[in-house]
C-alpha cells in the first residue's frame, strides 16, 4: 500500500476531514493565548501599543526574539498534539499512516534531508556573504545566541513537523482519497502552503512574486513526499530550512526575527537568488535523492490514479 493509498485505511468520510482542520485550527487559536498575555504584560496593558503589535509582530514591542519564536512554535506543538487524537479518535487509524508508508518513520531519512539542505543552505549563506560583506554586520550576543540555539533545535522542528504533517501528511492522503489522482493533492497543498505563508511580513516587503518561493518550496516537499511514499525527507528538508534561518541570518523585516550569528542589512528584493534556489537547488535536490533511493516510475507517482486498495479490516 504506497502513501496515498494509507489514506484509506479508517474512517475517512468528508466531514471528518472538515471537522479535524476545525478542530486544529480552533487548537492554535486558543495555544496562541500564553503569547497574547506575554505581549499584553510587555507594553503594561497599554493597548494601543498591543495593537500594533498585534498587526506588525510582537517583537516591535520589545518582546523577546526567543521567547516570542518559542511561544509561537507552542501553538504548532498544540496543533500537532490536536492531529494526532483527530487521527486517532476520529479517523480510527495509526498517526505513523498519516506521516509515511513504512511500518515506522525511518529516521535516517529525516536526519539526511536535515543535513543535506543544511548543507547546502549555510554554504550558500557564506558564498552571499563572502560576494557582499558590505551587506552582513556581526550580531554574536553569547547568552542570546544560545538560547536561540537551544529553542531552534530542540522546538523549531514542532513547528515544520506541523505543516508538514498537515499539507504533505493528512491533506495529501485527504485529496488523494477524494479525488483518487496524485496531482491534484500535490497542487493543491501546495498552493494552499503558498498562500497560508502570504501573510508573513516578506510578501509586503518583496510583492507577491515571493509566492513563486513558497508554493515552488510546497512542491518540492510534496514531490519528494510522494516519491518517496512518505513525509521523512520533507520533514527534515523543511526543518533544516527554518533551523538555518533562525540562527545564522537575520533581518529587520522577515517573519524569523532572531538574535542570528549575523544581520543582512541589504535592501530587500526577490532576486536571482529566489530562482536559482527554486529551479536549480530543488531538482538538484530532488535528483540526489533519487539516486539515493532509487525513485522510479515518476509519472504513475506523480499523476497517476489512486487505486482503492483491498483493507483488511482485522
Amino acid at each position: 500500500m504506497d502513501f496515498i493509498q494509507k489514506g484509506f485505511t479508517g474512517k475517512n468520510d468528508t466531514w471528518r476531514y472538515i471537522l479535524t482542520m476545525v478542530l486544529v485550527f480552533i487548537g492554535i487559536q486558543i495555544a496562541s493565548i500564553p503569547l497574547i498575555i506575554a505581549a499584553y504584560f510587555q507594553v503594561d496593558g497599554d493597548l494601543e501599543k498591543f495593537q500594533k503589535g498585534a498587526e506588525s509582530s510582537f517583537m516591535d514591542i520589545g518582546m523577546n526574539s526567543s521567547l516570542f519564536l518559542f511561544l509561537m512554535i507552542f501553538t504548532f506543538m498544540i496543533g500537532i498534539l490536536t492531529l494526532f487524537l483527530c487521527v486517532k479518535y476520529l479517523h480510527k487509524k495509526k498517526f505513523v499512516s498519516i506521516v509515511t508508508s513504512r511500518e515506522k518513520i525511518d529516521w535516517n531519512r529525516v536526519f539526511y534531508a536535515f543535513a543535506l539542505w543544511g548543507s547546502i543552505s549555510v554554504v550558500a549563506i557564506f558564498v552571499g556573504m563572502y560576494l557582499s560583506p558590505e551587506e552582513y554586520t556581526s550580531n554574536f550576543k553569547p547568552i542570546p545566541f544560545f538560547t536561540l540555539l537551544f529553542v531552534s533545535f530542540v522546538f523549531l522542528p514542532f513547528q515544520t513537523s506541523a505543516e508538514e504533517l498537515i499539507f504533505r501528511g493528512y491533506l495529501m492522503q485527504g485529496f488523494g482519497t477524494l479525488v483518487k489522482n496524485r496531482w491534484f493533492p500535490l497542487l493543491i497543498t501546495s498552493v494552499i502552503f503558498g498562500l497560508m505563508h502570504g501573510m508573513n511580513p516578506e510578501i509586503e516587503r518583496l510583492g507577491y512574486i515571493l509566492m513563486v518561493f513558497y508554493i515552488g518550496t510546497g512542491l518540492l516537499y510534496g514531490i519528494t513526499t510522494l516519491m518517496d511514499e512518505g513525509t521523512e525527507l520533507a520533514l527534515g528538508l523543511h526543518a533544516s530550512n527554518n533551523i538555518v534561518a533562525a540562527f545564522l541570518v537575520t533581518t529587520d523585516w522577515m517573519v524569523f526575527r532572531t538574535d542570528a550569528l549575523y544581520i543582512d542589512t541589504s535592501e530587500p528584493s526577490a532576486g536571482a537568488e529566489m530562482f536559482i534556489g527554486v529551479f536549480v537547488l530543488y531538482p538538484l535536490l530532488l535528483f540526489i535523492f533519487s539516486k539515493k533511493y532509487g525513485w522510479t516510475n515518476w509519472k504513475s507517482k506523480l499523476v497517476g490514479k489512486v487505486e482503492i486498495p483491498v483493507i483488511d479490516e482485522q
